[in-house]
């Protein structure tokens, strides 16, 4: 289809990427089942720009009744789709996906039109433009340093290269940071950089210029600009010349007066399409540097859509219209002067429209007329088409005419359903317009739900619907009460659309309205109802209140409103939201502001809703200076009193009372209370409750009861006393007013269904004779209603039931006046019995060694017999695929899954590998099981072993001998053992490790040449195809201990020290007591005397309570003892000492008692002559004599 698209239109702006169609306005249901021509509704934007990156996706989308087909053109020519391996096009779409990886990309640039056919006719898309985007590099050139005289203006020129779409231009120095702009330097619309004049802190030898591409979020730099600023007072050509200065001023460098860098001259001109945005620069030169002003000669700037950029340098305007046309003058002012430029706007506009063509649908033999209205400028040409071919080349239809921008359909007939196009274009752009005429004959159908209730308030006008669909249109009469016709005129209006509108609605408006819908084919109505409801009325106003500090304020605002809507209290704050305040209570018609602040003052407004109308009122609150007072005590209120029933019905009472005293605080609230003489004598229940400001309430009564009433009054402290009861007042029996609650129907055993419920109370009961019709039959089965009418009981058993039915049941009260209301159909089953038969189709399939998934077909649900709760799969493991059937694990116990509800399948975890297992289901429901499923069996896969049975270490002194059983789950076929060891310490591996393996049939090994006195650590595992297993670790010393040492051990615990260290004790004991019996002369030594003669303090007697020698001195506790000799190793020379005890005494002999005991004195001199040499009368260090036999 070749619809005229210039070159300008490439220009515009992007549509809207997704172009929704019109639409018949009718309900979607409607059209469901009639034929309709295709219709456009998602189409690509007209100027495409794909990224080469990325696949090129051409939107095409379209509904119609049938579905339509899809076709393209390109360039005008037909885009055969099919025959491009790189294009797809979407099932069920006409979107195209054009796959452009490893292509050249430009191939598939072009002009696409998207066509979508189907029997009533043809739809076309927009022209769509289909550019790749482009990034270019900068073209090289030669970039001049400049020279410029302080004060005087620059420019830096950009000029970016052309991309597609243009780039995004700024500037930037070599450490990538923007360059600071402000009013003197300015980067123009064109990425320009304007200086209104230089000063020497521009110097810089990076400006550099970016380009930043969005499609391929590409960056291309141009060379940097070097710029050096001179300070010189003043400059001539033969100075400018010598510095190689690109700019200077004659003058000496100081103000001037503002003139324009751009634009040039006094007057410029600027074209802007209408809807988009226009964009106006002046950029001045002066010192100091201008500021800048804007102006629209006879006229005002748009504030809603002007803004200011760039410092006032840019003025910018969007969404055009022709009123922006006109002459805008900017304005350089400086204190030198000003300087002005006047830019001449003028706005074209591509077509737009006024009015597109909207859908048709026509009767047979009826007219019809599409119309196109656009407008643009220049005025826009108008061509049509009818399913995508010119009005000129198509068929002569005698029944269509064109006349410019309207088509006239007249006498239309059955099958001549098309799509029609109106294509509008001007040198700016192009618009296309789909638009579908269907020829149908279809009887009326009224769109409006049924039966639906408008409400409204009295004096307000109502609407009632009538929305109807026929070919041709329906006649719409209106109807009221079904018998008075309705005709337009007041107070009635019946719209074309079908509406009826009464103006100004009254009480006697309410009622039942029908509405007819007529055609030639047939006829329908449809009823709805008008309510006209009171309006909602503020009666008692609050009113204004000075009240003191700290005191309480009471708004009140009382309300009258329709009984039958329900209305909603609102409170206001100087029209806001009250304060979140405990102090501020609101009830039903008060608001009550406790302990007042000198915050709260302010005006305070109540708000009536319903959900027609409100109503609202509104008081100030004024706060003083508290008054000082006595102290005031409070305390709870006195009872009211003179209780008085009036307006006596058979339903409710009038009860009015005199309050009592409130005792310095308000009443905040009564309590009603009743006692029922005759079901509950002595047992007072609360009933209702009133605000403290009211006497009277208002009493809703049940029949057949004896009611006596008292009051309490409340306050801040608390409830008074009751008030005395009135007298008493009996209500008259009646029907119950309600069903029992809480009605069940369920089956306890096969064959019965029990029906039970909840007994009404005394006070329901309404009268005397209470009963209870309990009614019941099977659903879905053609029988009546069995019933059964008991008293005082809660449940029927039916029996004779069928297994597992649904039955529809019914429990209505009843007494001595009569019948409750028709009691609600409750649905109950009948009781369960085992289910009769298993699922079939049962299949497992294993994932693995230790999983596996078990199907089977559902049962049908007549045979489950009740509720279904799941399914039981029982699974037992009967042997290892490795044993023989006679070794069938007779220990084996049945485990059992659960599986909920009417699930097909499920999985049996942590299995066995290696195993045969027997499977088998049963269904569940809530009286049990049902029969089993066929046996199914199973294998499961070999797996990893587990680990050996036992691991057995036997040390010696450089080897260890190594003993171990099979796994006792081998998990599948063994094939041998693994063996790590090293050597460890205590805390962390220190040795390398070793490893063996062994066959199957080999569980001992023995290593040698170890090494002694060390710990071993060994891990070893079994194998089989599938892997190893886990290991069993053993740790073994070397040492010839009986059971494995830790690798924390406390030497002082092991039996071998401990043996050592008592085998070294008892030798030195028998070879002291030796040294006593060789030293012992048999005479007497004189003990005591010795010791009064000999008081050398270096004489240590033994310790009383172990025996043992003395401590020492500090000083002498690391000396050897005089006249001993020790060497460095510890041990005792025999040359220089034979052990005598002799050198103990000073000559005299030692002495035993008779038990063998010594009883001589141990002494010696704490000096010796040096002539006595190498003889010691002092006793030797128990430590040194210690240290001779180590």
């Amino acid at each position: 289809m070749d619809f005229h698209l210039s070159t300008g239109a490439l220009l515009m702006v992007f549509l809207c990427h997704m172009t929704s169609a019109l639409e018949v306005p009718l309900d979607p249901k409607v059209l469901e089942g009639l034929p309709q021509p295709p219709t456009i509704t998602l189409q690509s934007p007209k100027d495409y720009i794909f990224d080469p990156r990325e696949n090129i996706v051409i939107h095409c989308e379209a509904k119609g009744k049938p579905h339509p087909s899809f076709s393209w053109t390109r360039n005008g020519t037909h885009f055969d789709v099919e025959k491009d391996s790189k294009v797809l096009m979407k099932p069920g779409s006409g979107t195209l996906v054009i796959d452009i990886s490893g292509e050249k990309a430009e191939a598939y640039e072009g002009t696409y039109q998207c066509t979508a056919h189907n029997d009533h006719g043809t739809a076309v898309s927009n022209n769509i433009v289909i550019r790749q985007s482009r990034s270019p590099l900068w073209s090289k050139e030669r970039i001049e340093a400049i020279t410029v005289q302080m004060g005087v203006s620059l420019v830096l020129q950009c000029r970016p290269p052309a991309g597609l779409p243009p780039p995004v231009i700024f500037w930037m120095d070599n450490n990538f940071q923007r360059l600071p702009l402000d009013k003197r330097v300015s980067q123009a619309l064109n990425g320009d950089l304007y200086f209104s004049n230089v000063l020497s802190e521009d110097t810089r030898n990076d400006y550099i210029c970016y380009a930043r591409f969005p499609h391929t979020q590409t960056i291309q730099q141009k060379q940097p600009i070097s710029v050096t600023v001179l300070e010189m007072d003043t400059m001539n050509e033969t100075v400018a010349s010598l510095y190689n200065i690109t700019k200077f001023s004659a003058n000496p460098a100081g103000d001037y007066r503002p003139g324009f860098m751009t634009p040039l001259g006094a007057t410029s001109t600027e074209m802007v399409l209408r809807g988009e945005t226009l964009e106006l620069e002046c950029i001045a030169e002066g010192l100091p540097t201008p500021e800048m002003s804007w102006q629209k000669d006879g006229g005002e700037l748009p504030t809603s859509r002007v803004s200011f950029l760039n410092y006032k340098k840019t003025l910018k305007i969007s969404d055009v219209s022709e009123a922006d046309a006109g002459d805008y003058t900017c304005t350089a002012t400086n204190r030198l002067g000003t300087v002005d430029h006047v830019i001449k706007v003028t706005v074209k506009a591509a077509p737009f429209w006024i009015g597109a063509p909207r859908n048709l649908i026509l009767a047979p033999n009826e007219t019809g007329i599409l119309t196109c209205k656009v407008n643009g400028d220049p005025k826009p040409d108008i061509r049509w088409f009818i399913n995508g071919v010119p009005f000129e080349n198509a068929p002569e239809d005698l029944t269509r005419k064109v006349d410019n921008d309207t088509v006239i359909l007249s006498n239309v007939q059955s099958g001549s359903s098309a799509v029609y196009q109106c294509n509008a274009s001007n040198e700016f752009g192009y618009l296309i317009a789909n638009a579908f005429v269907s020829v149908l004959a279809e009887p009326p159908r009224v769109l409006t739900p049924p039966n639906q209730v408008y409400q409204v308030i009295t004096n307000s006008p109502a609407l009632l619907d009538c929305a109807t669909f026929g070919s041709p249109i329906p006649t719409i009469t209106w109807f009221k009460d079904s018998q008075i016709s309705i005709k337009s005129g007041d107070p009635y209006v019946i719209h074309e659309n079908g509406t009826l509108e009464i103006n100004v609605a009254q009480s006697q408006n309410s009622g039942k309205y029908t509405c007819i819908a007529t055609n030639n084919l047939g006829i329908k109505e449809n009823h709805v109802f008008l309510e006209v409801k009171e309006p909602t009325r503020i009666l008692k106003q609050p009113e204004y209140k000075v009240v003191q500090r700290g005191m309480s304020a009471i708004f009140e605002c009382k309300v009258k409103h329709d009984p039958s809507l329900i209305p909603t209290m609102t409170w206001l704050k100087n029209n806001g939201e009250l304060p979140d305040d405990e102090r501020f209570e609101v009830d039903t018609d008060s608001l009550t502001i406790k302990d007042v602040t000198d915050e709260d003052e302010g005006t305070y407004t109540c708000i009536m809703n319903t959900s027609l109308d409100q109503d609202s009122a509104s008081a100030m609150l004024t706060v003083v200076e508290a008054t000082p007072t006595p102290a005031i005590v409070y305390e709870k209120p006195d009872p009211p009193t003179d209780l008085e029933l009036t307006d006596q019905t058979e339903r409710s009472v009038q009860l009015t009372w005199i309050p009592g005293d409130e005792n310095n605080s308000p009443t905040q609230k009564f309590l009603i209370q009743y006692e029922d003489l005759l079901h509950q004598p002595n047992v007072w229940v609360n009933m209702t409750e009133v605000p403290g400001t009211s006497t009277t309430a208002h009493l809703d009564l049940s029949p057949y009861v004896y009611y006596s009433f008292r009051v309490l009054a409340k306050n801040q402290v608390g409830y008074s006393q009751p008030s005395q009861a009135s007298r008493q007042y009996r209500t008259n029996p009646a029907a119950p007013d309600d069903n029992p609650s809480d009605v069940q129907g369920e089956g306890t055993e096969p064959g019965n269904l029990v029906i039970s419920w909840r007994k009404l109370t005394g006070l329901q009961s309404n009268g005397p004779g209470l009963e209870y019709k309990v009614q019941w039959r099977q659903k879905d089965v053609a029988q009546e209603w069995s019933s059964r009418t008991v008293a005082n009981v809660s449940q029927v058993v039916v029996s004779g039931t069928p297994i597992f039915v649904p039955y529809e049941i019914k429990v209505q009260s009843l007494n001595d006046y009569g019948n409750g209301p028709e009691a609600e159909v409750v649905i109950g089953y009948s009781g369960e019995d085992l289910p009769l038969s298993a699922p079939d189709g049962v299949l497992v399939m294993v994932h693995n060694s230790t999983l596996a998934e078990v199907h089977w077909e559902p049962v049908s649900s007549h045979s489950v017999r009740g509720k279904l709760k799941g399914y039981k799969v029982y699974y037992r493991r009967e042997r290892g695929l490795h044993e023989a059937e006679e070794e069938a694990d007779q220990e084996s116990q049945d485990q059992v899954l659960t599986f909920s509800g009417n699930l097909t399948k499920g999985r049996l975890p942590d299995l066995q590998p290696y195993s045969l297992y027997n499977l088998f289901i049963r269904v569940l429901n809530s009286k049990g099981e049902g029969p089993p499923s066929p046996d199914k069996q199973f294998e499961t896969p070999e797996g990893v072993p587990g680990p050996p049975s036992f691991l057995q270490v036997n040390p010696s002194l450089d080897s260890f001998t190594l003993e171990w059983g099979p796994p006792l789950n081998n998990n599948g076929r063994l094939i041998g053992y693994t063996l790590r060891y090293q050597p460890v310490n205590t805390t962390i591996e220190t040795g390398p490790v070793k490893i063996m393996d062994f066959p199957v049939n080999e569980t001992t090994v023995t290593l040698d040449n170890l090494n002694s006195s060390v710990l071993y650590k060994f891990d070893l595992n079994a194998k089989t195809v599938k892997g190893a297993g886990p290991s069993i670790t053993k740790e073994a010393s070397t040492a010839m201990e009986t059971t494995v040492p830790s690798r924390h051990v406390d030497i002082a615990t092991q039996g071998w020290f401990i043996g050592l260290m008592c085998a070294i004790a008892l030798l030195i004991l028998v070879l002291l007591i030796v040294c006593f019996i060789k030293r012992n002369k048999g005479g007497k030594y004189p003990v005591k005397e010795k010791e009064e003669a000999h008081q050398d303090p270096e004489i240590q007697p033994m310790k009383e309570d172990d025996g043992t020698f003395g401590e020492y001195s500090d000083t002498e506790d690391h000396k050897p003892l005089k006249g001993s000799r020790t060497p460095s190793n510890g041990t005792v020379r025999r040359d220089e000492s034979d052990d005598s005890l002799v050198d103990y005494g000073e000559g005299g002999d030692g002495q035993f008692n008779e038990d063998g005991s010594f009883i001589g004195q141990y002494s010696g001199k704490k000096e010796k002559d040096t002539h006595e040499g190498n003889e010691s009368s002092e006793a030797p260090s128990p430590v040194n004599a210690m240290n001779s036999f180590v």
